[in-house]
């Protein structure tokens, strides 16, 4: 069975050193859609400009990214992840303060942060105190370009980065995401969490779609009630599709010098209320303060044994 992949993975490229925007070829694009068998994904390619060689137009791509975010940002509105990110990062924040003894600024990093809906949201509210600074990275340089323009028209104290998170000047204390992990796929998805393991990061707590059966099918009904984008509601099925299981997060996110955590793992929720759901990664010495701070709510956070549990 081919594997599905999401149209805005093909139509944007960057060199990964360089950060320079590759040209992006529509008929290599529809071939690589034809391949995996989907001709819906072909059909609104089809339609995308291109100049006289067959290159995808860079601003009409950005114009449609630009779109289809602004209209993510109501996933992420009505899913409240802003205040269910807090509600961990909170507690880690309060672990790493008590177990560190290291005074502020604290730095969150918000890897591919898209549009900076998060990194906003969290400048408008300041729900994580004065003493953390807020940081939103992604490759594309017209979705940090509008991030940036959104964020100085808000008055905000944040600010966005187009490059690598893990190659920045300053270290993170936390890496943060939401709807990025299930791009990953095979060795990758360990390389990503790798790379926080290597950096100077304390934590991390990636928010992605719980692989459940009802998931693709709460994802097309989302899609098709609040996106008007043909490429929005494609990708957001197809993303629902590609979500990673409880088991292979827990056990890419396990890597030396990380304790791997699950928040809400399959089996423990009411799968018709559960969309989105974290990994957390912390080092070994912030775990037990880190469940303190959690109080009660540690109960619904297990690691890589639960695995050994499930399958007894």
């Amino acid at each position: 069975m081919h594997q599905l992949v999401e149209i805005s993975d093909l139509i944007t490229a960057v060199d990964p050193r360089s950060g320079q925007r590759l040209p992006v070829r529509r008929a290599e694009v529809i071939q690589q859609l034809r391949e995996s068998g989907d001709e819906r994904a072909v059909r609104i390619v089809s339609g995308l400009p291109v100049d006289q060689v067959g290159v995808l137009d860079p601003h009409a791509v950005d114009r449609l990214l630009i779109s289809v975010h602004t209209e993510l940002q109501r996933l992420s509105e009505e899913l409240r992840i802003g205040e269910r990110l807090v509600h961990l990062l909170g507690p880690l924040f309060t672990a790493i303060r008590s177990t560190t003894g290291q005074p502020g600024p604290y730095r969150l990093v918000d890897v591919g942060c898209g549009l900076g809906y998060l990194v906003r949201w969290l400048a408008t509210t300041q729900a994580l105190g004065t003493d953390v600074e807020l940081v939103g990275v992604d490759l594309d340089a017209a979705l940090v370009g509008e991030a940036d323009r959104l964020a100085h028209a808000e008055g905000l104290n944040c600010r966005f980065v187009n490059g690598n998170a893990f190659d920045l000047p300053e270290a993170a204390t936390i890496y943060v995401s939401t709807g990025v992990l299930h791009h990953f796929r095979g060795p990758a998805l360990a390389e990503f969490f790798q790379a926080q393991a290597a950096s100077p990061a304390y934590a991390f707590c990636h928010f992605d779609i719980a692989a459940t059966r009802l998931a693709p099918i709460g994802a097309w009904i989302f899609h098709r009630a609040r996106m008007r984008n043909p490429l929005g509601r494609h990708d957001g099925v197809v993303s629902a599709l590609r979500a990673h299981s409880d088991e292979t997060l827990l056990r890419a996110a396990a890597v030396p010098g990380i304790r791997a955590l699950l928040y809400e793992p399959r089996g423990a929720v009411n799968p018709f209320c559960t969309t989105l759901r974290p990994i957390i990664g912390v080092r070994p010495q912030l775990e037990a303060p880190l469940r303190r701070a959690l109080g009660r709510d540690a109960r619904r956070m297990v690691g890589p044994e639960h695995l050994a549990e499930t399958t007894r």
